[in-house]
């Protein structure tokens, strides 16, 4: 099978943990033993979050006051070549006789998207809410709850294009697992002068919904830090949800910067493609592939 496993950005870095090298490095290696074994089998592509390394990558550029700190854009291909090596070196331990790529991809967004005037994806560390307000008025930065804390929200548009789709193609098919489109990829702007980086993180399920369509991926799997979709999110009582459909889906509401991308990229999935997408643990990624584990989506 030809698949897409997108990997969260709490399932590489949880939620509260510091944003250290030796820690990240820990948790790629730990979501990589748990996608070898889909890997070795199947045509693998994998994806992944950066909202909590792009946001460091902001705060530290706002730090240095010598330069104007570097655009979004350039941000998230940074964090893009990072995460990217890091999965790669963790992938080709646990698949020594398979060749990893980690691939920079540009992903096309529209410039009129409404999203670029309401700021609403967050990114990095959380804060207290005096913090908060502190640098809303120092650094001009736009707040959002996530939780019972606050972050960054920065504009997030809908991808439209996969620029790089020849590329990973060409790589599926000589058996290379590709690594590409992380943290939504790199977001451009295309006009009759040329591409243009944009200013916003663009939503990685949403692109990796985008991509997984685009390759005729067989599935989605939106790998996370929580077993599956829950009722009433976030209350994490009772069990998450089994098999469903995305109009069984609709029927409930989702918090707007987790789980519900997540939802929204399972679905548009699963009704462009007529194919059945996962959404679920890192640490459960065979036993949801085989249908055993997370919430299974399908379109009926």
């Amino acid at each position: 099978m030809r698949l897409v496993l997108a990997l969260g950005g709490n399932a590489l870095l949880r939620r509260g943990e510091p944003l250290d090298a030796d820690i990240q490095r820990r948790n790629v290696a730990n979501a990589a033993a748990a996608i070898a074994p889909i890997a070795r089998d199947h045509a693998v592509v994998v994806t992944h979050g950066n909202g909590p390394q792009v946001g460091l990558l902001a705060l530290q550029a706002a730090a240095y006051r010598a330069v104007r700190p570097y655009p979004l854009d350039v941000l998230g291909a940074e964090t893009e070549g990072m995460i990217g090596y890091l999965l790669e070196s963790a992938l080709a331990s646990a698949l020594p006789d398979r060749e990893i790529a980690a691939l920079l991809t540009q992903v096309e967004v529209d410039a009129a998207d409404p999203a670029f005037r309401r700021p609403s994806k967050p990114i990095g560390p959380l804060y207290d809410e005096a913090a908060a307000r502190r640098l809303e008025t120092e650094l001009s930065w736009s707040m959002v709850r996530d939780g019972g804390a606050w972050r960054r929200a920065v504009p997030s548009p809908r991808p439209r294009k996969v620029r790089e789709l020849a590329a990973i193609k060409l790589l599926l098919e000589a058996g290379t697992i590709v690594v590409c489109a992380g943290g939504g990829g790199i977001p451009v702007v295309v006009t009759e002068h040329g591409i243009s980086g944009a200013e916003a993180v663009i939503d990685k399920d949403l692109a990796a919904a985008l991509l997984a369509e685009s390759l005729g991926a067989d599935a989605l799997l939106l790998l996370t830090d929580v077993p599956g979709v829950f009722a009433r999110w976030p209350n994490h009582g009772g069990e998450p949800i089994g098999r469903t459909t995305p109009a069984e889906l609709a029927r409930h509401s989702y918090a707007a910067g987790s789980m519900g991308p997540k939802v929204e990229a399972a679905c548009r999935f699963v009704e462009a493609t007529g194919r059945w997408a996962a959404i679920g643990a890192v640490e459960d990624a065979e036993a949801i592939l085989g249908g055993h584990r997370g919430t299974i989506i399908t379109q009926g």
